[in-house]
């Protein structure tokens, strides 16, 4: 959560020339409903539940740069579909997550006492992201192009070709828009 997925996401689809795609927008999509609305009304269980059939249509339907929510590695068949495509878990710490997201209310599962609640999540979670990625990027004090220089380092890919959007890493960064 406030990891930046969906802006880093978002920008390596640009540089890699591809379409880029969440299952969070896609739930909310089919739902026509915010996350938070389908926790408080239907429950978490109801909620992963669409989350594991958005993951799972989305690995087979589209064939750019995916952002999945943090908690669909916690379903098992999730991970096994994972495992055929380059995962990259972005890591940050609980201070970073104070600073980028202030942990407010508007995430469900950081509605009472957030500081504590990520960390157990974290916890929780932390081994499923590690097994699943095929490269770990730390995204604590990076912008989100030095975010997306590092994931295109470590899954070894190029940029698009001329005219693509992707800087040399000695160019100025661009801003992050949220």
């Amino acid at each position: 959560m406030g990891v930046g997925k969906s802006t880093v996401g978002a920008l390596l689809a640009e540089w890699l020339g591809c379409a880029y795609r969440d299952t969070d927008d896609d739930i909310v999509t089919a739902e026509g409903r915010p996350i938070s609305d389908i926790f408080v009304d239907d429950g978490e269980p109801y909620f992963r539940a669409a989350e594991k059939e958005a993951v799972r249509t989305a690995l087979a339907d589209h064939p750019g740069v995916l952002s999945l929510g943090g908690g669909a590695v916690l379903d098992a068949d999730t991970r096994a579909l994972l495992a055929a495509h380059p995962v990259v878990y972005l890591s940050m710490d609980v201070e970073e997550a104070v600073k980028r997201t202030g942990l407010n209310v508007a995430r469900p599962l950081l509605a009472v006492n957030p500081r504590r609640q990520w960390r157990e999540l974290m916890e929780a979670r932390r081994h499923h992201y590690t097994d699943v990625a095929r490269a770990v990027v730390a995204t604590d004090g990076r912008t989100p192009d030095e975010v997306a220089h590092a994931v295109l380092d470590a899954l070894e890919l190029k940029a698009a070709g001329p005219g693509d959007q992707h800087p040399d890493h000695d160019a100025e960064p661009r801003q992050e828009k949220e």
